[in-house]
């Protein structure tokens, strides 16, 4: 192993909160070797963030670094005070790319001149020079034509095209360290694959290390070498990827990994780690994981357990490892595997059933000044009642606007769509219009927009009673709320709380409460689960599952990561473009992928597998591939109800396989 660049050990951080101190980082510490790519992983609140922000002095005003030491190249970072100090290692020894490409750039400068910027400041470079590096920067991080995109502002490009321009500008002043904080959280899938892709050779070329902060147990699969995994301020295990991913020892970590949904059995619950990280304002006695650990022993709530050593480059914090629960963990393993040998539902059937939803070569176009520009072209699909639907596709591919279409919030250009046979895209009023409305509801993917952060839960979750006058009286209205609540896991004493005193899943499940609260037949999913980390994502995709059985909910479910999809849908159209390009069901289609960009959304999506994420090539789909100018393109059936939108050449070649 190459030379060892940095070390934080026995990290302690404290915050001052409200006149009370809350300890986030509890005695972590790490060590970073040349060239390599070590990914601290962990739920939000852990402390990931907190932890790597030390590193270069960025804490927020009222958090200080209270013990510990973080040393480069002799040198103790922790006992810097001043601004001036911390110049000296930010930029130039340690640089950092943020979670949101667009709060990281100034939107009223253009792109080229922030990164000349950071060139003049901390080199002195003349500005005709400075611009030169700046635009042979930004060809390096991929973005075509550098010389025009060098004057063009944030907003005038993508959110991949903007984390690429956060890149250049972080790379600049070849720092040795790079910071990467969930640099991929809000992108797309293939965008996703793009961006992991330039940091490797980004980091091969300039020869740098890297350390990776995320909670997307694929994404780690994909870029370490190494993996810290973080739990309430402290690192709990750490070892090489390989080691983490097939030989994890400690129960967060295994709780972690089962609740990633590409592991998880159709018509089985998805595993989910229960209750919420610990109050770091009180002292921890023993594990802090404990309280969550459905098998955590008598010990584990009375003493913190030290690290044991697995093998030389794997250590794990917790007393399964002592020899007097040597038994019981080989107990434990046993279950689990025991648990994992699960066969998955097999397809539904609703060939015999009327469809709920009917949508009939839909289009929707808008007006850009004076072009017209096709959000939705031509597509069709049924929703049958009690189905999961799920659409499929990039940032742009017409999803949110076909569910919106179908939600009577967006006009329609062609086409038709029926709810229980009635056509829906036209004017509605009065009585028919209301009765529509409670019969369809939205999840939206932000919580925390989609709700009035002014007004307390009980108003929000009781909107639609009020709306649509769905109580007899107060005492009615409230056992309602009271009720929802329940159904979504929130306890009743959050009914006088704001939106804000939430975390994320919480907020996500107030949302779903609001919709369930009519009693709905139609729900449109869009994105819900993006946003959420992976434990949440679980207790979420189970909750709507749940909720389908008892109350006989029927789901149209958005989102951009095919692995998501799988567990919970039993059909799935793929939409590229305003078009459906491929549409089968759930297990079909992942069997037997046949459009090209199904296959590159397929590839791209993380597999929580170091072997398999090593050697995986980045595919980008290409339209131009097709050749459709003679032989025109229609919608197939190549096997039973799996339908493919391709011209009679690519049929022919599909059937064969």
């Amino acid at each position: 192993m190459r030379g060892k660049i940095f070390e934080a050990r026995d990290v302690v951080v404290k915050f001052n909160l409200r006149g009370k101190t809350l300890t986030a980082i509890r005695g972590a510490s790490i060590d970073l070797y040349e060239g390599e790519t070590l990914a601290i992983v962990g739920e939000s609140g852990s402390g990931k963030s907190v932890f790597t922000k030390s590193f270069i002095g960025m804490l927020d005003k009222n958090g200080w670094v209270e013990s510990g030491s973080m040393v480069m190249d002799g040198v103790d970072f922790s006992q810097y005070k001043t601004e001036k100090e911390w110049l000296s290692v930010r930029g130039k020894k340690i640089a950092m790319v943020f979670q949101d490409p667009m709060t990281s750039l100034n939107p009223v400068k253009t792109v080229g001149e922030q990164i000349r910027e950071v060139i003049s400041w901390h080199f002195g470079t003349p500005k005709e020079e400075a611009k030169a590096q700046a635009i042979e920067l930004l060809r390096q991080v991929g973005i075509q034509e550098p010389e025009a995109r060098y004057k063009q502002y944030p907003h005038e490009f993508s959110g991949g095209m903007r984390q690429r321009v956060v890149i250049a500008t972080a790379i600049a002043c070849r720092p040795r360290i790079l910071i990467c904080d969930e640099p991929t959280t809000a992108l797309d899938v293939t965008v996703q694959a793009q961006i992991l892709q330039l940091i490797k050779k980004l980091q091969k070329d300039l020869d740098m290390s890297v350390i990776y902060i995320t909670h997307d147990l694929g994404v780690v699969a994909n870029v370490a070498d190494r993996v810290a995994v973080m739990y309430a301020g402290q690192i709990v295990e750490y070892g090489l990827a390989n080691e983490i991913f097939k030989d994890g020892r400690h129960p967060y970590t295994k709780a972690l990994l089962l609740s990633l949904p590409q592991l998880g059995v159709r018509g089985h619950e998805l595993h989910s780690i229960k209750g919420s990280p610990p109050n770091l304002y009180k002292e921890i006695k023993g594990d802090a994981f404990a309280p969550r650990n459905p098998d955590a022993m008598k010990i584990d709530f009375e003493l913190e357990p030290p690290l044991f050593r697995v093998t030389d480059t794997h250590y794990a914090k917790t007393w399964l490892l002592a020899d007097q629960a040597a038994e019981y963990a080989a107990e434990l393993s046993r279950a689990q595997e025991e648990g994992l040998a699960k066969k998955p539902a097999p397809p539904k059937d609703f060939s015999g059933t009327q469809p709920l939803v009917s949508v009939k070569n839909l289009t929707v176009n808008f007006k850009l000044g004076r072009k017209t520009f096709s959000a939705v072209k031509d597509v069709s699909f049924d929703i049958h009642p009690g189905e999961t639907f799920s659409l499929v596709g990039e940032s742009g591919s017409g999803k949110t606007t076909t569910g919106k279409a179908i939600m009577k919030i967006c006009h329609t250009s062609g086409g038709e769509i029926f709810f229980e046979g009635v056509k829906i895209n036209r004017r509605m009023r009065g009585e028919e219009l209301t009765k529509f409305r409670q019969s369809v509801q939205m999840i939206f993917q932000d919580p925390m927009a989609s709700l009035n952060e002014r007004a307390k839960v009980d108003y929000i979750i009781s909107e639609g009673l009020y709306n649509f006058r769905m109580y007899k009286d107060e005492a009615d209205r409230k056992r309602k709320v009271a009720n929802a609540m329940r159904s979504v896991g929130l306890m009743d004493e959050y009914i006088t709380r704001f939106p804000h005193e939430f975390s994320g899943g919480q907020r996500q499940r107030i949302g779903i409460a609001r919709s369930l609260i009519v009693e709905p037949k139609l729900v449109v999913a869009d994105e819900p689960i993006s946003a959420l980390d992976v434990s949440i994502r679980a207790q979420v995709i189970n909750l709507l599952n749940r909720l389908k059985k008892e109350k006989g909910f029927t789901y149209l479910f958005i989102a951009h990561d095919l692995s998501v999809v799988r567990f919970i849908s039993d059909r799935i159209a793929v939409m590229y473009k305003g078009r459906i390009v491929e549409l089968a069901e759930s297990e079909e289609l992942f069997a037997h992928p046949y459009h090209p960009y199904t296959n590159a959304l397929l590839l791209a999506a993380p597999v929580p597998d170091p072997d398999v994420e090593r050697d995986k090539q980045v595919v980008v789909y290409d339209p131009s591939m097709h050749r459709y100018e003679a032989d025109k393109p229609y919608w197939a059936e190549v096997r039973p109800g799996h339908f493919v939108w391709a011209n009679e050449a690519e049929i022919a070649e599909y059937r064969k396989r």
